[in-house]
């Protein structure tokens, strides 16, 4: 019996299992019963080893895992353990500690403490005596991956090191596997035809040095690094698998760090994204060369979910979904609804949802969506192909905090052909939206790998070169490092660091004034009644009455004045597009609606929304 054991190194997420290993386990368990799989949870034991070391609390780990993709620091721990010196990187690490405000002893420690830890994992899994470790690697899990796999093959020559995974894909994988011996295969792109395939040839003794017939496999020739083509078609979503999460549920409940820590499920109901199949986002690099869209039946997701869900009596759930199958608001969402589990289910969804396609979002329990705002602006939001203006995302706001859902954002900055006005109309209308949602952060794109503007640099980034971190962690050419990595340093566009720092500080106060800040309608059907509690601006409450009151409550969607002019008219009400402009320009003064080019939204909540409101909020005050 062959012995596979699964491996996802740090830094995952140590509060969900890995859905790759998950597919994996259900993968090989149904397609190679005879096939002994363990799985090795490098995250959860990394941040327990560094518990048990210095009593380092697992929020550092998670600061890093959220935020180090984008400095590499994540990998840059673990390089040194890669090349067997621990000084490789020294200089990085101090630099990205101060310039995003890590703790600089903190994360030398966690430097010091990497190799002993590759070592106990390596121990730990040549325990189990596997003739084959699989590692998943995405963003920063390649360095301690290799650094892992290269200990076990100092230790035991004879075991089968592969690689997959998101790091894995196009040239990527093939950068990987040439310039690291030590790994002996590497699969590109889906593994749910590949894998099972690949197990099958490295049991077969007289086969297991040839791979040219498995598409996507990178295989030694001798010593020549051979990169089999990806498959040409994407895998059906009806042949992959349910996750099996029973090992990372249990190393998880053993773990000293599980009271600190809400455990949360993973899943996937589709891969690809719909819209990019029609209109890549400019800056986008997800999905590599797997756009196409593919969505699993509501039958088939609904049995995977509820498996789960009983099997781990865990209700908040995490899909990875890049957007919403749109055919699920009338298929899989009451179903969700009727099962009365209170799931609190996380979705990526595309911005232009109406108000009662969130609500239906929140009744089957998805209350935190990541709607790809990106910017405020239209002509912004352009540039960047998003179908959706700046009113548009604005109205999902409002609708979001109508329906208690939590709208995770970040806004972005830096596109080719910005001008500084498609800021500066936003930024003075910000403290109009400090009842809303603020975004996250705020940062200039970075230039990611498959994205429109990486594949075409005629769109506004001519030079392109390895984000420089990678030149500390690898120690590679940068003709290699341009085929291995993500991110790429490129020449700054759009607007300038002044218009930045505008948008930044205005940003800084909607985060602060978020929390105290209230607009809300009491509408009894003849006037509305609005309440203005927002920070910065006069308590005071705003009467409308007659046609005014009609097209505040016109204004729950988009509409541009002639658009207002017409919906009045429907309702009887004959008023010229002088008048409605000057009361808009009236309820602009106010603080009432938001206007992005010609088009106007309300900005006033039906209820008073829930808060949550941190020591930090309250400090800020």
């Amino acid at each position: 019996m062959m012995r596979l054991t699964l491996a996802a190194m740090p830094w995952q997420a140590i509060n969900r299992p890995s859905l790759p290993l998950g597919l994996l386990h259900g993968l090989v368990a149904r397609d190679c019963p005879d096939v002994e799989v363990t799985e090795y949870h490098g995250g959860v034991h990394w941040a327990e080893h560094l518990f048990a070391a210095d009593a380092t609390p697992p929020s550092d780990y998670t600061e890093i895992a959220d935020t180090g993709v984008f400095h590499g620091l994540g990998d840059l721990i673990f390089a040194g353990c890669l090349y067997d010196d621990l000084g490789r990187g020294a200089d990085a690490l101090e630099r990205v500690s101060a310039t995003y405000g890590f703790d600089a002893a903190g994360i030398r420690r966690m430097r010091e403490l990497s190799a002993g830890f590759v070592d106990k994992a390596a121990a730990e899994i040549l325990a189990s005596r596997p003739d084959v470790v699989g590692f998943s690697t995405t963003f920063m899990q390649n360095a301690a991956s290799l650094a892992l796999a290269r200990r076990i093959k100092v230790l035991r020559p004879e075991v089968t090191v592969v690689f997959g995974g998101a790091n894995c894909e196009g040239p990527m994988g093939a950068a990987l596997h040439r310039n690291h011996r030590f790994v002996d295969l590497v699969v590109r792109g889906e593994a749910e035809q590949v894998f099972p395939a690949l197990l099958t040839r490295l049991s077969e003794d007289a086969l297991r040095g040839d791979f040219a017939d498995i598409p996507g496999v990178c295989w030694w020739e001798g010593d020549r690094s051979v990169a089999n083509d990806q498959p040409a078609h994407s895998v059906p979503p009806g042949l992959i698998p349910i996750p099996d999460y029973t090992a990372w549920q249990d190393a998880f409940e053993r773990s000293p760090l599980r009271e600190y820590l809400t455990p949360e499920l993973v899943v996937e109901s589709s891969r690809g994204c719909w819209w990019g199949e029609k209109h890549h986002c400019t800056f986008c690099g997800l999905n590599g060369s797997l756009m196409r869209f593919r969505s699993k039946s509501a039958d088939q997701f609904w049995t995977e979910l509820s498996t789960l869900v009983e099997r781990h009596q865990i209700l908040d759930v995490i899909t990875v979904d890049n957007i919403l199958d749109m055919g699920y608001l009338k298929t899989l969402l009451p179903r969700m609804a009727e099962a009365d589990w209170d799931l609190r289910v996380f979705y990526e969804i595309k911005s232009n949802l109406r108000g009662d396609q969130i609500a239906a979002l929140a009744d089957a329990g998805i209350v935190l969506l990541q709607p790809g705002i990106e910017s405020l602006s239209g002509r912004v939001l352009g540039l960047m192909d998003k179908g959706v203006d700046g009113v548009t995302n604005v109205r999902l706001l409002r609708d979001c905090e109508d329906n208690h859902v939590t709208c995770e954002w970040n806004y972005l900055y830096g596109f080719p052909g910005e001008r500084p006005e498609d800021y500066l109309d936003v930024i003075h209308q910000i403290p109009a939206l400090v009842h809303l949602q603020p975004p996250s952060y705020s940062q200039r794109i970075i230039l990611e790998r498959y994205s429109p503007y990486f594949e075409r640099p005629e769109l506004g980034f001519a030079r392109r070169e390895p984000t420089a971190f990678y030149r500390d962690i690898y120690d590679l050419p940068e003709s290699e490092l341009a085929d291995l990595v993500y991110f790429f340093d490129c020449d700054n566009a759009g607007i300038g660091e002044d218009v930045v720092a505008d948008l930044k500080a205005a940003l800084l106060r909607w985060r602060r004034d978020y929390p105290h800040s209230s607009l809300v309608a009491e509408d009894d059907g003849t006037d509305i009644l609005i309440t203005d509690r927002r920070a910065g601006w006069p308590r005071v409450r705003h009467r409308l009455t007659g046609w005014r009151a009609d097209a505040y409550r016109g204004l729950r969607r988009r509409r541009t004045v002639n658009g207002l002019c017409s919906h009045l008219g429907e309702l009887g009400r004959d008023v010229g597009a002088a008048a409605v402009e000057a009361w808009l320009r009236d309820a602009l003064r106010d603080g009432l609606v938001f206007v992005d080019d010609t088009a106007w939204v309300a900005l006033a909540t039906a209820q008073v929304p829930q808060k949550v409101i941190t020591d930090e909020a309250a400090a800020a005050r």
